[in-house]
């Protein structure tokens, strides 16, 4: 059980994020209304919202406690919910016993883990959140992934050196632009519909050939596996992790696609492994002068060589974007989003007790408590580290170097 008001602390923080180009903030004056409905006493930052466009004011409208900018709250805090990852200096601030959630970056973060241990911190880490229906709600990577394919297609079609769509003109008419979308997941789905849109023709390509349904109903062509090589499936709504044999297949299939697309969007990742590389620097040779390409899993190596996370490279006149951050660059709406999938965990956290507890209401004169029942596998997936040891250990090791010194693991 892990009470979230006692007095004299802050029952929630939600502070401003500092790492660098981070415009999100995990709580919108919505969901803090939400959360204060269901009676929990939630402390923003100042200035926590203002890059996403929510002003302080809104937040106290809505009955949050506005606080001024600094550290020095984490240890006042009963629970922190955050976007970033926090740096293991501002981690050590934590509150003993206190409840975290946000993006940890879990995979092979063998200090954090560490850290949160020391301080008995329950961590909730979103990335390990699993893909049930259950859990949709909640579901920050996909509704962050949306984003980052709608943007994607946005910026390649500025970048791009002709029309997307058909135009029919006195002056004749103009062909239009062709998009090839590497990988069928939530963002390569949103940038098919958003290229579709704005009148591309779309192929896509994906290594599970089920995706074929979901390509054909939002308009584009499928382009299917190599049928000489065993396609990876998927475990837990997420693609695996192809062979080698079945990559370099793939990328002979890709060549001839390259040389017809005036726009590339690569999407495919594997969760807490490199990115597959799926366009070799031979193979970019295919691609005309003026095409481009944006790498959404540029922060995790790369489908493209080339790509550079945060930068725009030109390549023998074919525009690279490492677009690693997209969803920042819509601040507003991603953190609409974001918020909502936390407060929906929330949410479930109180309404879902421990076995044989008191209900989630146990907090002192009715007060609401967050409850962790391990046997749900909502917090069974995402639940980082609680009570001193890391219940997900599996992640630490899956890195793109050797496997590393296992941490306790709880029972």
């Amino acid at each position: 059980m892990v009470e979230v008001r006692k007095a004299g602390v802050i029952q929630l923080l939600i502070p401003r994020e500092r790492h660098p180009g981070e415009t999100r903030v995990a709580a919108t004056p919505e969901t803090v209304s939400r959360l204060v409905g269901r009676g929990l006493q939630v402390a923003v930052e100042s200035g926590a919202g203002l890059a996403a466009g929510f002003a302080d004011g809104a937040y106290a409208e809505v009955g949050a406690t506005l606080l001024p900018e600094g550290h020095g709250h984490w240890g006042e805090a009963n629970g922190v919910l955050c976007v970033q990852a926090p740096p293991v200096e501002q981690l050590e601030q934590l509150r003993a016993g206190s409840l975290l959630i946000g993006l940890l970056a879990p995979y092979g973060a063998e200090a954090r883990a560490a850290c949160l241990n020391s301080r008995q911190v329950s961590a909730f880490s979103l990335e390990l959140l699993p893909r049930i229906s259950r859990a949709q709600t909640m579901d920050v990577l996909s509704s962050q992934a949306n984003i980052a394919g709608y943007k994607a297609v946005l910026l390649a079609a500025a970048a791009l050196d002709r029309y997307v769509p058909m135009l029919m003109t006195a002056a004749g008419t103009i062909q239009p632009a062709r998009a090839l979308i590497l990988g069928a997941g939530v963002a390569g789905l949103q940038a098919l519909a958003t290229a579709r849109r704005l009148g591309a023709v779309v192929v896509v390509s994906d290594v599970r050939p089920a995706a074929r349904e979901q390509v054909e109903s939002l308009g584009g062509r499928f382009l299917a596996p190599p049928e000489q090589a065993a396609a990876p499936g998927e475990q837990g709504g997420y693609a695996q992790a192809a062979t080698e044999d079945f990559l370099a297949a793939q990328r002979r299939q890709l060549e001839e696609q390259l040389a017809l697309a005036d726009m590339v969007i690569c999407t495919a990742q594997v969760p807490g492994r490199p990115a597959p590389r799926l366009i070799s620097e031979a193979m970019l040779d295919h691609l005309r002068p003026g095409s481009v390409v944006v790498d959404l899993a540029v922060a995790q190596g790369g489908n493209c060589a080339g790509t550079v996370a945060g930068e725009t490279v030109v390549r023998n006149g074919v525009t690279l974007i490492g677009a690693d951050a997209l969803p920042c660059s819509v601040a507003h709406h991603a953190s609409a989003l974001y918020a909502r999938n936390l407060a929906a965990l929330l949410e479930h956290l109180l309404d879902h007790p421990e076995p044989g507890g008191d209900g989630g209401g146990g907090g002192e004169a009715g007060r609401p408590a967050l409850a962790l029942n391990l046997d749900d596998p909502i917090v069974a997936g995402c639940l980082f580290t609680h009570g001193g040891v890391c219940r997900r250990n599996d992640v630490l090791g899956v890195t793109d170097a050797a496997p590393r010194p296992a941490l306790e693991v709880a029972a």
